[in-house]
């Protein structure tokens, strides 16, 4: 893999059924088809395929509308994606009234007709996969709507000639993109590596995250006010967002927006408040979850994992998903493995176990498990637990590496998880060496997180063998010198620790001559 091609972690995704269930609910998409259909007896659009006044009207009260404020709204960007995404074909009238620029022509003037599209079609006898992109296709007009500059900025910038001054906007379109874009891949990051895909992520920490500086301990007056403002733009973004399905959007509070209107105040929390105890003791009144809500709080969606993910790969990125494997040889498999999430791991290990028989797939694991490269620790470690997930009808594959010095610590183990009979009791020496490839593998994939675990095990081996450094450095293991010299550093008791630092002394001394 190209080491300039960006690997994420893996994501868990519904099945196309449930993702074209979802495609199809999505309120924006919901009215677009129930329109294209209306349109069964032609409807007069406007250049662009813009439904005209009338047929507005209309179109708002078959979709149930007409009583609400934002109706026609609604209706006319429904209608405009079901134009972008083919659920209606716009004929353009025989008749020239009009030069190619549409001079000449009222604002409510028919150019055209619009008719339901062969892609209505596909919404009810195509495949999911059909669904998919026809959603797929309107999700990226309505991103672009959503890195469009706000309406009433425009007017604003509008010259005394009707002009569009661009320059005075301070608005430009692929950079607005790129930090939309910027936006969405960190939600699918941390959709990706929370426990719970369905949590909620307060917007101030969205745009936060967006914003400052990873080395700034505390952000300044004017670091604060850019936040906020990237929160109310996002605020506008996600309310933009939500009616397609992409995201589950609690939108900001009104009342805070017309807060900061009215005073030009930031719109951020600002965090706990104090007051007094006894004594003059601050007393902390941290912010409810009521509180954090009322400033927003986004997630993806099923449907917007999956259209983040197909944005990403796409792009040149690595995302896969849980089930990318399932085809794949054990090899891919266990390489793939230690750098996922521990139920995302699991899942993975069952959706290929359950393509093959047991004992084929231990034969597979297994042999794929061997080797001495500086991965290998780390396969074998994987092999292990995926093999955990292998019922006992695998037993005979296990049985055939017993023999094995890399293997043969870890079918004995298997087999005596399993309380079968006739376990041959393991050497010293394949102990031992089972022990540094077991720690070789954990220090490989160990972050911060896990050091006070390896440490627990470290101090646990050394307190369960009484001079275990006088013979770990003589296993031949091609990590014994690493793991030796990082238990040195992990021990809590001095002594141990320097008779560690010794023995990866003597191991590295060996290994070299």
């Amino acid at each position: 893999m190209s080491a300039d091609r960006p690997t994420l972690p893996p994501v868990r995704l519904h099945s196309e059924a449930e993702l074209a269930r979802d495609a199809l609910s999505a309120p924006l998409m919901a009215r677009a088809a129930k329109l294209a259909r209306w349109a069964e007896r032609g409807v007069p659009v406007g250049v662009g395929g813009e439904i005209l006044h009338e047929a507005l009207g209309a179109a708002t009260e078959h979709l149930g509308l007409a009583g609400d404020e934002d109706g026609p709204a609604c209706t006319a960007e429904a209608w405009q994606l079901a134009v972008d995404t083919g659920l209606v074909e716009i004929e353009e009238s025989s008749e020239d009234s009009a030069d190619e620029d549409g001079a000449g022509l009222s604002d409510d003037a028919a150019v055209g007709t619009a008719t339901p599209g062969e892609e209505l079609n596909l919404l009810t006898s195509g495949s999911p996969q059909d669904i998919l992109d026809i959603w797929l296709g309107g999700m990226e007009t309505v991103l672009a709507d959503a890195a469009a500059p706000d309406l009433a900025d425009l007017a604003d910038q509008l010259t005394e000639n009707g002009e569009l001054d661009l320059d005075a906007i301070d608005w430009n379109p692929e950079e607005e993109a790129e930090v939309l874009d910027g936006i969405l891949g960190n939600l699918y990051l941390l959709t990706a590596l929370s426990e719970d895909p369905g949590q909620d992520v307060p917007l101030p920490a969205l745009a936060a995250s967006m914003i400052i500086p990873d080395d700034m301990d505390e952000p300044t007056d004017d670091i604060l006010e850019e936040v906020s403002e990237a929160m109310m733009r996002l605020d506008d973004q996600f309310r933009v967002l939500e009616p397609i399905g992409l995201v589950a959007y609690r939108p900001v509070d009104e009342a805070l927006i017309e807060e900061v209107d009215e005073d030009g105040e930031t719109v951020l929390p600002q965090g706990p408040s104090t007051s007094s105890g006894p004594g003059g003791t601050p007393i902390a009144e941290p912010l409810t979850d009521e509180d954090v809500s009322r400033y927003g709080l986004v997630r993806l969606t099923p449907l917007g994992v999956y259209a983040v993910r197909a944005r990403l790969l796409d792009a040149g990125a690595h995302a896969p998903a849980v089930g990318d494997l399932t085809d794949k040889g054990a090899d891919v498999l266990l390489d793939a493995l230690p750098d996922y999430p521990e139920t995302l791991a699991q899942a993975e290990s069952e959706r290929w176990l359950a393509a093959r028989t047991p004992l084929d797939a231990a034969r597979d694991l297994l042999a794929a498990a061997r080797g001495d490269d500086e991965r290998a620790p780390r396969r074998r470690l994987a092999a292990q637990q995926t093999l955990s997930l292998v019922s006992p009808d695998a037993e005979a594959a296990l049985r055939e590496v017993l023999d094995d010095r890399q293997l043969g610590g870890l079918a004995r183990v298997w087999l005596a998880e399993r309380a079968l009979p006739g376990i041959p009791e393991p050497s010293e020496d394949m102990i031992f060496w089972l022990t540094v490839d077991t720690i070789a593998a954990q220090l490989d994939s160990a972050d911060e997180n896990a050091v006070p675990e390896l440490r627990e095990l470290v101090q646990g081996l050394t307190d369960q063998h009484s001079g275990f450094f006088d013979t770990a450095w003589r296993v031949d293991h091609p990590a014994t010198a690493d793991v030796l010299e990082a238990m040195g550093r992990l021990h809590p008791d001095k002594k141990a620790a320097k008779e560690a630092r010794k023995a990866a002394f003597k191991a590295r001394s060996r290994q070299s001559g």
